[in-house]
């Protein structure tokens, strides 16, 4: 097993495990759109990698006017023009974040950007996946698309109709269904339970033989769950015996089976693998989390350990979380020395 060594350090990177979205950023962050463009050619109709894709692409290319200046060179291109709408709702999202007053006037002009990306490539589900994103920053639900009926009746109202046109167009989309779920926690009629219901929900018709990342959607929900009772001071002292209880020991050998162990290592989230591997340490389960810190490598992010560091606001306190699961889970499997007082079999 790789990294089990004192000198290890998480050294996270937006693109995981996508050498080809990496040597794409390098040049994004240098004000470079070619490779950009060559990237989601290549990537295609593979709707679930062109999502994940553009979402990373996106978040770096909203710091710069790099997607103005490959419009300006390809007006009308497709691919742009879905990039365009990708750093009009990363921007949106950010000003919500930050409570800027000018987030209402970007979102405007984000869901004009969306709607043409849509009319380009109609069967594309990122343009609607660019509306679920927008939903969030509506927690009041006063738009009409964010409190239609669920398809759930355990489900409040909210943007079914956004995820079921994404749905259409690639079902098991990992994105789609995690902006529904953050959605979910802080919509007017949504809340930590019902994100969980949610991600239940969604269990019942994602198959196990499908090794969709969707396998993984309840440990973030249970992670919130457990975020939401620790702010209400109604968690336990250690913390983990939430993990260790049905459904959950269910939901996490589903995502261990179905999705870890037959998903593409290039293609999965660093998000899921991390989420992953604290469910399975929380869970006491050693021996199969040391093989996701593993797959993990240096790829930790902040979250989940984040939720049940000492001091979930202070980064630092995540990152030692993760270091102690990870030392715990590696020191598991290596083989025990024999006492030098033991005669061989």
């Amino acid at each position: 097993m790789a990294g089990n060594d004192d000198t290890y350090r998480p050294a996270p990177h937006p693109a995981g495990l996508d050498s080809e979205l990496r040597a794409a950023l390098e040049d994004l962050r240098v004000g470079r759109w070619v490779a950009m463009r060559d990237l989601l050619a290549k990537t295609g109709t593979r709707w679930e990698l062109r999502t994940s894709r553009s979402q990373v692409l996106g978040a770096v290319a909203a710091r710069s006017h790099v997607v103005r200046e490959w419009l300006l060179d390809n007006p009308g291109g497709a691919d742009a023009l879905m990039m365009r709408a990708r750093v009009g709702t990363e921007r949106v999202l950010r000003a919500h974040r930050s409570g800027r007053e000018n987030a209402a006037g970007l979102a405007a002009e984000a869901r004009s950007a969306v709607w043409a990306a849509a009319k380009a490539v109609p069967e594309d589900p990122v343009p609607w996946v660019c509306l679920l994103g927008l939903a969030q920053v509506d927690p009041g639900q006063l738009a009409p698309e964010h409190r239609m009926p669920a398809p759930e009746e355990m489900l409040p109202p909210g943007p079914w109709r956004l995820l079921a046109e994404v749905q259409r167009r690639d079902p098991y989309n990992r994105e789609a269904h995690h902006r529904t779920m953050q959605f979910l926690l802080t919509a007017q009629s949504g809340g930590p339970a019902h994100a969980l219901n949610f991600a239940h929900w969604v269990g019942t018709w994602v198959p196990l033989e499908s090794a969709s990342s969707l396998l993984a959607l309840p440990l973030y929900a249970y992670a919130q769950h457990y975020r939401d009772k620790r702010q209400r001071g109604r968690y336990d002292a250690i913390g983990r015996a939430q993990w260790t209880r049905e459904p959950l020991i269910n939901d996490v050998q589903r995502a261990l089976v179905g999705w870890f162990a037959s998903s593409v290592p290039a293609e999965r989230s660093p998000l899921d693998l991390n989420h992953l591997a604290h469910a399975l340490w929380a869970g006491y389960r050693y021996t199969e989390a040391a093989e996701v810190f593993d797959a993990i490598g240096r790829y930790a992010t902040v979250q989940p350990w984040g939720l049940v560091a000492t001091d979930p606001g202070d980064p630092q306190s995540g990152v030692e979380e993760f270091l102690k699961a990870r030392r715990q889970c590696l020191a598991a499997t290596r083989p025990t020395r024999a006492s030098p007082h033991t005669s061989p079999s």
